[in-house]
């Protein structure tokens, strides 16, 4: 049994042609670039920018969110340098495949499951709550959840699902259409919270920039198992704000930030992705990260991180309704609506390609790789992924999740970083149309940064993942193992070689097979 049995470059993109289970190249640079900041402008700067200033930094939240795109800038360089060389759907997990093998590569696309479709499903819950505030500005008193027989069923989360998974079905070209229009929307709606938030801006609620450090309310075991990992390997007492609360409040925002590996899962949908990938990408992130920043600025300069505090589940909103900006929020209501819809559209779709990636080797059934013919959609597969993820946010709590999509992110950015050092040693022959800038030493430190943050996310957080974890290695090692077409293609080769002796003469070609395999 080889778990580090490795996929050739040459075999990931043979596959990718694979008549029946191939996709349709049609998105540009800008397509891309629309595509990051769709899937990034949404929850993140909406609400998640909000609770971290609240609960971790203060008004040095700024900072964790400039901490939170250095590392995944730094990341999505090595995504960029693969993506580049290896253009095919599946992104981390193909890209593991290729250089770190089988098992890490299934332990990668399993942790990628974990953040699309956990990341889809709280978006979409959240989506069907903002849609009842929207009504409920306009006068209309429409609740969020429906009671059926004692379960609560969120209605909303199950219609924005099901209208992009149609959309979604129909072809790539069409949904990024669509979320082209609604992207533009919500950038207009950020800078206008951009606006007029800085006319409400006062400098002493930027003092203390970075809070001292404080014990948290309680001192129980729940506590514990809130506070980060760091600080309870470390032993330190559960706390916030001071310096490890930039990192704490880093860990959280870096929510923000998970649309950027979705984009390189669009890989094998972009024409002439050598140059079109890193400019989309990049492009997306450095005005994201513009956004961001302002939007961080104008929060914690309009309303002190206190009253923030005093807030359950703080937003932009309540920042607007705590200076008496009514109409304000009522257009912050609508921008976190039109927000959240092209996220969920981006990551159904992200969803199903690591999916696709998975089955196509093996790994998953292999039914679930097969494309439309008339649109090269995988039809199948997309009605499959939406309708788990409606079912999981209209019926769950599954918001308690929030930061298993963040811990499952930064796993395969540690895995992306590290696998471009093995790459370039395996095949220096190859010449990807993007390098990462100063040899080995951004790689070392994109993963560094990756897995510090990881160690900031919350104790219940890793016990989750470690669930999680052990959970995917049972269905590898049940399932997928023995599944693989690389497996297959070793036993064929095993058993050429093995054949009867008059015969193993000219075999030369089987044994090396073997041996690569």
């Amino acid at each position: 049994m080889n778990l580090f049995r490795t996929k050739s470059i040459e075999q990931s993109m043979a596959d990718a042609d694979e008549p029946g289970r191939k996709l349709k190249r049609s998105l540009s640079t800008w397509d891309l670039m629309i595509m990051g900041v769709a899937v990034a402008v949404g929850a993140g700067i909406f609400s998640v920018g909000a609770k971290a200033a609240a609960n971790f930094a203060g008004p040095a939240v700024t900072v964790s969110f400039a901490v939170a795109a250095v590392t995944c800038a730094l990341a999505i360089m090595c995504y960029a340098e693969f993506a580049t060389a290896i253009p095919v759907a599946g992104s981390a997990y193909v890209f593991t495949y290729a250089t770190m093998g089988e098992v890490l590569a299934w332990i990668i696309g399993w942790n990628l499951i974990l953040e699309l479709f956990t990341a889809a499903a709280v978006i979409a819950k959240y989506w069907g709550i903002y849609l009842s505030k929207v009504f409920a500005l306009m006068g209309v008193d429409i609740p969020a959840a429906l009671s059926l027989g004692g379960v609560d069923l969120y209605w909303g989360a199950f219609l924005i699902v099901a209208t992009f998974t149609v959309l979604l079905v129909l072809g790539t070209k069409l949904s990024a259409r669509v979320g082209n229009i609604f992207t533009l929307i919500k950038i207009g709606v950020v800078i206008f919270v951009i606006v007029v938030g800085f006319s409400y801006v006062k400098l002493s609620n930027y003092t203390p920039f970075v809070p001292a450090s404080e014990p948290t309310a309680s001192a129980g075991a729940a506590d514990v198992m809130k506070q980060s990992f760091f600080g309870f390997l470390t032993g330190a007492a559960p706390a916030q704000y001071g310096t490890l609360g930039i990192f704490a409040g880093a860990a959280l925002v870096f929510f923000a930030f998970i649309g950027f590996d979705v984009v390189a899962t669009s890989a094998e949908e972009v024409k002439n992705p050598q140059k079109t990938l890193p400019r989309g990408i990049f492009g997306g992130l450095a005005l994201v990260t513009l956004l961001y920043i302002l939007v961080s600025l104008a929060l914690t300069g309009m309303v002190s991180y206190k009253q923030l505090a005093d807030v359950k589940n703080p937003t932009l909103t309540t920042a607007f309704e705590a200076v008496g900006n009514t109409d304000a929020a009522k257009v912050i209501a609508f921008g976190s609506l039109v927000g959240l819809t092209t996220v969920i559209m981006v990551l159904l779709m992200g969803l199903s390609r690591v999916v696709l990636a998975m089955s196509r080797d093996g790994l998953l059934p292999r039914s679930l790789s097969k494309t439309s013919e008339k649109r090269s959609t995988p039809v199948r597969l997309q009605v499959i992924c939406g309708a788990a993820v409606a079912l999981v946010a209209g019926l769950t709590n599954v918001d308690l999740l929030e930061e298993m999509i963040n811990i499952g992110t930064l796993s395969a950015f540690v895995m992306v970083s590290l696998g471009i050092l093995v790459l370039r040693k395996k095949r220096p022959d190859l010449k990807p149309a993007f390098r990462v800038p100063f040899g080995k030493v951004l790689p070392v430190v994109s993963a560094v940064l990756c897995l510090y943050l990881m160690t900031n996310l919350a104790v219940e957080t890793w016990i989750f993942f470690g669930i999680w974890l052990a959970l995917g290695l049972a269905i590898y090692f049940a399932y997928g193992q023995r599944h693989s077409r690389l497996n297959e293609k070793f036993a064929e080769a095993k058993a050429a070689v093995d054949g009867p002796a008059e015969s193993l003469e000219d075999d030369d070609d089987n044994r090396d097979v073997l041996t690569k395999v």
